[in-house]
């Protein structure tokens, strides 16, 4: 036995066996008590443990070789604790406050934190609820998801238009001047076209006197050009035309499917808000539980410090009086700076813990979250195994998603085929429309051109209307309306493969999270258990560790389980929560409409565990 106690020592203390000489002795000495236990090595001597401990000591040394000294102790006494980084403490401060709605309001989209707002800090408590109300606000990614909603609600407005007639209202004027010059290089009067083109004194010209009687080749025909004869022009003036225009499609087959299709997509964008609301909920959720968990852990390590100090106090004392060798102190001394090592390293947990909370909630450069709420336990989980499964695919927005996205293909498929039917559309249009033309700067050369009637000023007023119908059948387009369909219908195959995919993971992830939840309660009795013993033996060791009946082996082994222990339940408890948020992700009711509110108290409070036993039952004897 203290052969057995003396290699213990060795192994867990020292990595420097300079004691090989007194060690054969007292194996030596003690070997008269253990001729009756069996040999440690086949020869029935210390040559293999000799051997052994060398081999142990060449490698340690071969470590520190690599590795480089270890840095001395400038006393053994020294009880001194290095200095933590400024900006992490800054990290870890206490909250100030509470998080009001003012100052939880998200920065604007575009705009980037300020050299000022990076270095403010400014740590407020927040409650699971209000963080969950606060990121519903906030997130970036549901005001997407409203917008989506709105536009496609936009859309399906747009294309119901296709039910009314297009009515349109018309109206242009019109300011114009222009100059014309024409000239004729033959004359018109040999072509027959009578006594109205005869030039003078080629035939009788019909003329007539006052008295009634006529005169005969007295003067050319009033339509009679010479060759040569011109006319130079100008005239300018106004036109103008207002009226009404109405179109209507009588027939089109595929105006209706086209309405559905968008209000399908509508339908589709309302179900993935549902989900995105469960998915926020779980991922606040999750952030908030983890911030919980690092604060505690700071805590808990924080005190291991503190009993660290005063253990290595009482060590101290103790070494002082001569009651424990130097290694108990230098084994304290490591002790309490692997310990520093975990609390520095809780505290920098912790301060990224509260930076992924402000993540998910999208706060303000300048704010900074900490955990409010104590942390405690879950209510109890209302169903079991098969009602919350049937529950979680009843009037699920993840699968119903998929179902409105088969739905908008497969009217998008009745579409694209009407476009091979016939179309009919009604028009018709009724306006008016005046002008007003001036003609002036008249002249005339070469006996003059282009007889007609001179109006020097010329007003016009009138109207019109027409109504018809438009038809219009599309008999050919070489196969591209029906490779259109077939698309889509390959696509709509598709959306049934992704619906039984998703199925299966939303069992597999409903199944992991009741069974982990179960197993998490489970782990919590007996981590509770646990710390209590834990307590106990730490509180007994530490008095028989004073009063020199222990060594400090055995008070590092106790404290080294009683702080595992403490460290079991806490995450023992938090997975207990987190479990039951990954549940409440499936079942949990959220609204579609992003006008409605959203529940922020996460629990089951909205079911009713007996009816959903009995329509689970109804369901799985169907």
């Amino acid at each position: 036995m203290q052969l057995h106690f003396l290699i213990g020592s060795l192994i867990k203390g020292s990595l420097v066996i300079p004691v090989m000489g007194m060690l054969c002795q007292v194996v030596a000495k003690a070997q008269t008590q253990i001729d009756a236990a069996p040999s440690l090595n086949e020869g029935g001597n210390t040559r293999q443990l000799e051997r052994s401990w060398n081999q142990l000591n060449q490698q340690l040394d071969s470590l520190d070789t690599l590795l480089g000294p270890a840095p001395a102790l400038d006393a053994s006494d020294d009880l001194r604790s290095p200095e933590l980084p400024g900006r992490l403490l800054r990290a870890n401060e206490p909250a100030s406050g509470s998080l009001s709605d003012d100052q939880s309001l998200p920065d604007a989209p575009l705009q980037l934190p300020t050299a000022q707002d990076a270095a403010a800090g400014g740590i407020r408590a927040v409650s699971l609820e209000q963080a969950i109300a606060i990121a519903f606000r906030n997130s970036p990614n549901l005001e997407i998801q409203r917008k989506q909603i709105a536009a496609q609600a936009a859309t399906v407005a747009s294309l119901s238009g296709a039910y009314w007639p297009t009515v349109s209202v018309f109206a242009d004027t019109e300011a114009f001047q222009s100059g014309s010059s024409t000239y004729s290089p033959y004359d018109n009067n040999t072509y027959g076209f009578g006594p109205m083109f005869a030039a003078q004194g080629q035939g009788e010209n019909v003329a007539l006197t006052e008295n009634g009687s006529s005169v005969s080749n007295s003067s050319a025909g009033p339509f009679y050009v010479p060759a040569g004869g011109s006319l130079d022009a100008v005239a300018n003036g106004v036109d103008a035309e207002a009226g009404l225009q109405l179109s209507y499609a009588v027939v089109d087959f595929a105006r209706t499917p086209r309405v559905r299709a968008a209000e399908a997509r509508l339908e589709q964008f309302q179900q993935q808000y549902a989900n995105q609301l469960r998915a926020l909920q779980l991922e606040v959720s999750e952030a908030y539980y983890q911030l919980q968990r690092d604060e505690q852990l700071v805590r808990i390590r924080d005190a291991v410090v503190r009993t660290d100090l005063i253990v290595l106090e009482d060590t101290l004392n103790l070494k002082q009086a001569g009651l424990v060798p130097r290694v108990d102190l230098l084994r304290r001394s490591a002790t309490l700076s692997i310990d520093q090592e975990i609390l520095i390293q809780a505290l920098a947990n912790r301060a990224i813990a509260r930076r992924a909370l402000w993540t998910v909630m999208n706060l303000p450069a300048d704010v900074t979250p900490s955990a409010a709420d104590a942390i405690t336990l879950a209510p109890a989980w209302p169903l079991n195994l098969e009602q919350s499964l049937l529950a979680a695919y009843d009037n699920n927005p993840e699968l119903d998603a998929i179902l409105a996205t088969r739905r908008a293909l497969a009217l998008q498929q009745n579409e694209t085929a009407a476009q091979l039917l016939p179309q009919l559309s009604l028009f018709a249009s009724v306006g008016g429309l005046a002008s007003v033309e001036r003609l002036f700067d008249l002249s005339i050369s070469g006996g003059g051109c282009c007889g007609s009637t001179f109006l020097p000023l010329e007003q016009v007023a009138g109207y019109d209307w027409s109504v018809g119908l438009a038809f219009n059948w599309m008999i050919f387009n070489a196969g591209a309306t029906s490779n259109a369909i077939k698309a889509l219908a390959l696509q709509e195959d598709a959306a049934s493969q992704a619906y039984a995919a998703t199925r299966n993971q939303i069992r597999l992830r409903l199944e992991r999270a009741f069974l982990n939840h179960e197993a998490s309660l489970a782990k919590l009795v007996s981590a509770r258990r646990a710390v209590g013993a834990g307590k106990e033996a730490f509180r007994d060791s530490s008095l028989r560790y004073k009063t020199g009946l222990s060594n400090e082996v055995d008070l590092s082994v106790t404290q080294t389980q009683l702080v595992e222990a403490l460290v079991n339940r806490l995450t023992a408890t938090v997975d207990v929560n987190v479990t039951y948020a990954k549940l409440l992700r499936e079942l949990l009711p959220m609204p579609r409409d992003p006008e409605l509110a959203v529940p922020t108290t996460i629990t089951l409070e909205g079911f009713s565990s007996q009816a959903l036993g009995r329509d689970a039952h109804q369901r799985s004897t169907r």
